[in-house]
């Protein structure tokens, strides 16, 4: 049997160390520091992450009931909430967000061949925000509403693997549609948004970049049909058209073609017209990409529900950053195990998998495998033998 290194620590073999310290450096991270490092840091929250604590006090008793394997874990023994709580408010932000971003473009690279429902080789990413909200009187930075509080995550999810390519954090009050002004759009990609982004200026600078939106037109958006395309009505589709956006302000926003799609969910019977800068791709394709747009939902959803970021260990704007980046981090890290370990269990069973045996001493793909250890299978049948 196994009796090295903790399931935590096998975890942390994915995390890239060496390029961890240079962020640190990079904004003296360490200054002033004697003993609980960014690192240790880092470990202690990621723990709170994958075990669920919910509380410094939670994090603490959890760490001093488990004290003997703290070291091989990468923690330092005696971690108290008043050392966690000053991190947390005192350690720049900037470090865990530039780690969780280097552990997106390993994870994207490790995803970039999953198959998709069409047949592009182009990234995909699904563009949504999602608010967090907050008690007024605790985090009074985060104005919302008269008596709310909350902040706002821009995100941008590459549909290979649901891994977030892009996250911009600001108040709730921020409308969603400013937030494509901080993407540095990918030439060729495809950038799938709601119609809560329908900013015709804003979707023009998706064009000029090189780049592909495909998003829902509005009732009273304005078209100009210029000619049609046949289309196969047996796929639920009703109309291939391509021409100009008319009225006032549209075609001096968007002065380029655009290309109107409409499709009959045959499930629900409603109608659907999509708005796509893409002329050469099937209409049908138009229609599914849409439907990934789904994809950012989930990941929002899915991350409310088993990341910890809807209660925090902090009140300050910092506290609250830092608690979100390695919470991304560490989905990200987890993402990355799995590929690594070519695992076929989703990202829930995972961590709840390693929810129950982080401090195991055991190695981490025995902890996932489904097989009975062949000797406890014979001692069973010999016992039930002798039964008869």
């Amino acid at each position: 049997m196994h009796r090295g290194r903790s399931v935590f620590s096998q975890v942390m073999d994915y995390f890239p160390e060496r390029e961890f310290q240079s962020i640190v450096e990079r904004y003296e991270g360490n200054k002033w520091v004697q003993s609980f490092t960014c690192r240790s840091h880092f470990n202690v929250m990621a723990f709170a992450q994958l075990t669920g604590r919910e509380s410094l006090r939670d994090i603490e008793t959890c760490l001093a009931a488990n004290s003997r394997h703290l070291h091989h874990m990468g923690i330092q023994s005696g971690v108290s909430r008043n050392n966690l709580a000053h991190a947390n408010e005192t350690r720049d932000w900037r470090i865990y967000r530039d780690v969780a971003l280097l552990l997106i473009g390993l994870a994207r690279r490790l995803y970039a061949g999953e198959p998709l429902d069409v047949d592009l080789s182009n990234a995909i990413y699904a563009f949504d925000s999602t608010t967090v909200e907050l008690c007024l009187s605790l985090f009074p930075w985060a104005s919302f509403r008269k008596t709310k509080a909350g902040i706002k995550m821009h995100t941008s999810v590459d549909v290979r693997g649901n891994i977030p390519s892009f996250i911009h954090i600001t108040d709730a009050k921020q409308h969603d549609v400013n937030a494509l002004d901080e993407i540095a759009f990918e030439p060729g990609a495809y950038y799938l948004v709601d119609r809560g982004y329908l900013d015709f200026k804003r979707l023009y600078g998706i064009s000029a970049a090189g780049s592909f939106f495909v998003t829902r037109a509005k009732k009273n958006t304005l078209f100009r049909r210029r000619y049609s395309s046949p289309v196969d009505k047996a796929l639920g589709l009703r109309s291939d058209q391509q021409g100009v956006l008319c009225g006032v302000k549209a075609p001096k926003q968007y002065p380029a073609p655009v290309r109107r799609v409409t499709y009959r969910d045959p499930k629900t019977d409603k109608r659907l017209c999509f708005l796509t800068n893409s002329m050469l791709i099937p209409a049908i394709d138009v229609c599914r990409l849409y439907k990934m747009r789904w994809q950012v939902e989930l990941f929002f959803k899915w991350i409310k529900q088993h990341l910890r970021i809807k209660r925090f260990l902090g009140t300050s704007q910092n506290a609250v950053h830092v608690q979100i980046w390695i919470a991304i981090a560490t989905y990200t890290l987890v993402a990355i195990l799995i590929k690594e370990l070519r695992l076929t269990k989703s990202m829930y069973d995972v961590l709840q998998f390693l929810s129950v045996s982080i401090f195991e001493k055991a190695l981490i793909i025995e902890v996932f495998s489904e097989t009975v250890p062949e000797s406890k299978t014979e001692n069973r049948l010999i016992q039930g033998e002798l039964l008869l």
